[in-house]
């Protein structure tokens, strides 16, 4: 069990500035304990040109208060009810806030996503097949957006997570704000932003890939190009799920996206049924060829060592590349670029991407 002061500490460390998930969980492992990562932090965080400053303590006891005040809960990444599909990402939340029942987590879930603007055929089929999954035991998942995330939250009640943008006491969008109670009274409700935090463009991938990392498969049921859903789709195919897709008419543009993830590589769906075989005998090995997995790599804390920030930023520019690429080129160890680029990253330095890619910050 964690101590208060530890919980405050974990807390104020997410909160800080340019601390991401990856950079948190690296601070623990180096630091041991939150607190003591905390009293590195100014030191880490000199690379910038002006002086770092941590978390306002006084901030984080209001957080803990409107948490409180909203009837959610904390849940850190190293508690045993942390759900152990998500806690596979390198990039898993280290701290979520939620309301609800929270053993909906622990059963087989299944993602579904899809257009907000979806037809009203695609609709009905995204409810229907929520229905379907849910009374054959898995939980879906999906994102309280119109349409077809909608649709699946209401087939599937109770048996249904909902992953939000914003806090977990903010509505979004508005006209979801009674769906979204349903689901905080029964089902699970889950947001990875402070409380009060209204959603903005860059919340909605990261909300993505907590959807995609709680389930075995995300189920696309209806998508344009270049949508969030495909975005999601894409972040589970990185994390080594499966990647279905429900085919549509070519002449319907809010089919393309489906119709794309299926000719590279998703795998066709037609009934509840092709999603059940697909998921209920999956072994870690996805028959679906969407994305190679990321590669990830272990922290060992004595092996944080000896490769110079500016030796790996001289590798670096506004275009993603692989950390195993940084590894390979700069001939150091995977801990070593791994500080390195922490301390970028503390540093204001250094933007992180989907799928273990990294970029200076433009």
């Amino acid at each position: 069990m964690l101590s208060q002061d530890e919980a405050f500490a974990r807390i104020r460390l997410l909160r800080s500035p340019n601390i991401g998930p990856v950079s948190y969980r690296q601070l623990l492992a180096r630091f041991g304990n939150a607190a003591a990562a905390l009293e590195a932090l100014p030191d880490l965080g000199s690379r910038s040109t002006r002086s770092y400053r941590p978390a306002n303590r006084d901030a984080v006891e209001a957080e803990i208060a409107a948490v409180r005040k909203a009837g959610a809960r904390y849940l850190f990444h190293d508690a045993p009810d942390y759900p152990a599909l998500l806690g596979e990402l390198d990039s898993a939340p280290p701290i979520l806030t939620w309301r609800g029942d929270l053993s909906l987590a622990a059963r087989p879930c299944v993602a579904m996503v899809g257009a907000r603007n979806a037809s009203a055929a695609a609709v009905k089929l995204a409810r229907e097949f929520a229905s379907a999954l849910a009374q054959a035991g898995y939980c879906v998942v999906s994102g309280l957006a119109r349409g077809i995330d909608g649709a699946a939250h209401e087939g599937a009640f109770p048996a249904t997570i909902g992953v939000i943008a914003s806090g977990i006491d903010v509505a979004y969008p508005p006209q979801h704000a009674q769906l979204q109670e349903r689901i905080a009274a029964k089902g699970l409700l889950l947001a990875e932003q402070p409380p009060g935090t209204e959603p903005r463009g860059s919340h909605f991938p990261s909300r993505n890939r907590i959807i995609a990392g709680l389930a075995t498969g995300t189920l696309v049921v209806e998508a344009a190009p270049k949508s969030g859903s495909l975005i999601t789709a894409r972040l589970a195919g990185e994390a080594g799920r499966e990647v279905m897709a429900i085919p549509g008419s070519p002449l319907d543009a809010r089919s393309q996206g489906c119709n794309q993830l299926i000719r590279e590589g998703a795998v066709l769906v037609q009934s509840p049924d092709d999603v059940i075989e697909l998921l209920s005998s999956f072994d870690g090995t996805p028959r679906s060829s969407f994305r190679e997995a990321a590669t990830s790599f272990d922290y060992l804390p004595d092996e944080l060592a000896e490769a110079e920030p500016a030796q790996i930023a001289s590798l670096l520019a506004t275009a993603p590349v692989a950390v195993d690429e940084l590894i390979r080129q700069s001939g150091a160890s995977a801990a070593a670029v791994q500080l390195a680029l922490m301390e970028m990253e503390i540093a204001g330095q250094l933007e992180r991407h989907a799928g273990g890619r990294v970029s200076v910050r433009g």
